[in-house]
């Protein structure tokens, strides 16, 4: 992976489209931190992660994830996503926002997400993701 925010995030968008948890886990260092709930204990390191986006995955198809343009602050980073995809059969939305921190390495180290499940199929509306 080369080492900026805009390689990190095609990255996570290509191992979520993929349903790749190996792919994401290479995102994050050892000690990482991943919080998909904000009230739950986070999923710890590669192996945390992976194993969560295994199981998150598993009953989607047909994804397509776009990602905004990341707010960038040296290594802290916010970025929308916006997902369409199938889960069990059904049309489904999941518009959301990652809030990243980095390694000098751009691996990373801490994420938050915050995002909103929408049955059936919608598009962002004109101002997102800028």
């Amino acid at each position: 992976m080369a080492g900026s925010v805009e390689a990190w995030v095609e990255a996570y968008r290509q191992a979520w489209e993929s349903r790749d948890p190996d792919a994401a886990a290479a995102l994050f260092t050892e000690d990482a931190t991943y919080r998909d709930r904000i009230f739950d204990e986070p999923h710890r390191g590669p192996d945390g992660v992976a194993a969560y986006w295994a199981n998150v995955t598993r009953p989607q198809s047909e994804v397509q994830v776009r990602m905004g343009k990341p707010f960038v602050d040296g290594k802290r980073v916010a970025v929308e996503f916006w997902t369409n995809f199938e889960v069990d059969g059904e049309d489904a939305t999941l518009p959301g926002c990652l809030l990243l921190d980095f390694d000098d390495d751009w691996k990373c180290t801490r994420l938050r997400e915050y995002w909103l499940f929408e049955p059936g199929r919608h598009e962002p509306p004109a101002e997102w993701g800028t």
